[in-house]
């Protein structure tokens, strides 16, 4: 079975898939060096009010497109439902990340692996070395060289070989896209996003990648979010925000975000993907359109201010700076449609 068979076979969506079509960016970020515009980035934003109805948007956030890592939270929630053996919160929340490839990642997916009886070499996601920057510098002076386990998805390809094993399904086509787990997997992500798949491809690790729309994935990232404790959703979501750590890693800006706004849970992808929610389900979705990761995070600050969020709190995710000779001499800060009049701040959370 092919990508397009498995996109186009009915499942439980409630909404037809979003068109395939070139997005309608618009400009919502600057570089300025030295009081000259010297890049500007384009993007789609949404943001969601509480009621789940659209608080804001630019761009086109309606258009079929690819959520990259941003859609692991939404799969981990899929591997729960098809019968993931229970984990502890912080394997769970490593399930839903993108790791630096810390030792406490690497030690966790191991241990997901053990528990199945399985170890790294089950695993069939592309090998790589460690994400974060720190943790690649340790590894490569200790003279390694690329490996699955310290890849970024290994916590995600660890959870699909327990939940395979468990059901007794083969392990060796489990990134297969007409592999149970995976027809499971897309069930997840239409019922959650509200919408058909529009088509399936290969992600970077290997596994198959499901493209929604910027709104679809956003509205299945507020779920998450106000999901009651103990549902397969409320899990992950519980277990993203109380353990930040494990969806990034020290130093990372969407551990230090979750870290920084009690509650949030947060999640970004490769190609300039931002999505985030709160718990009464105000939410935000950014795709940078030249996939520049650069621009994700100060994009999404005005996103989040967009929320109600203090700015106060988002002050330093909302700028990057641009250095010459060693010193600041500019920056990189969100613009165009996103620097719109933003209702006065009431103190929300």
């Amino acid at each position: 079975m092919d990508s397009q068979d498995i996109a186009a076979t009915p499942r439980r969506a409630p909404g037809a898939p979003p068109d395939v079509r070139d997005p309608g960016h618009v400009p919502v970020a600057r570089m300025v060096r030295g009081g000259i515009v010297e890049g500007v980035h384009h993007g789609s934003v949404v943001v969601l009010a509480a009621d789940g109805s659209v608080e804001f948007q630019a761009g086109d956030i309606e258009a079929a497109f690819l959520p990259r890592s941003a859609l692991k939270p939404i799969q981990a929630v899929g591997l729960l439902r098809a019968g993931l053996p229970p984990l502890d919160a912080a394997s769970l929340a490593l399930t839903a990340a993108s790791h630096s490839g810390e030792e406490r990642h690497l030690a966790t997916a191991r241990r997901m692996l053990h528990s199945a009886g399985l170890n790294e070499d089950a695993l069939r996601n592309v090998p790589d070395l460690p994400y974060g920057p720190a943790a690649r510098d340790t590894w490569l002076g200790r003279g390694l060289g690329p490996s699955r386990l310290a890849q970024n998805c290994s916590g995600k390809h660890a959870a699909m070989l327990m939940t395979a094993h468990a059901r007794g399904w083969s392990l060796d086509t489990y990134l297969d896209p007409g592999h149970p787990l995976q027809w499971a997997l897309a069930a997840t992500v239409e019922d959650l996003t509200g919408q058909g798949i529009a088509h399936v491809t290969v992600d970077g690790c290997g596994a198959p990648l499901f493209s929604v729309s910027l709104h679809g994935l956003t509205r299945a990232m507020a779920r998450l979010a106000t999901a009651a404790p103990g549902t397969a959703e409320g899990r992950v979501a519980d277990a993203m925000r109380d353990h930040p750590e494990m969806v990034a890693g020290e130093g990372r800006d969407v551990t230090r975000l979750m870290r920084a706004v009690p509650g949030l849970i947060a999640k970004d992808g490769f190609e300039g993907v931002q999505i985030a929610a709160l718990p009464d389900g105000r939410a935000i979705g950014v795709k940078i359109a030249d996939g520049a990761d650069r621009a994700r995070m100060p994009v999404a600050a005005a996103a989040l201010e967009r929320c109600g969020l203090d700015p106060r709190t988002l002050a330093v995710f909302a700028t990057a700076p641009v250095v010459g000779g060693g010193e600041q001499i500019g920056s990189l800060r969100a613009a165009g449609a996103m620097v719109s009049p933003i209702p006065a701040y009431h103190g929300h959370a």
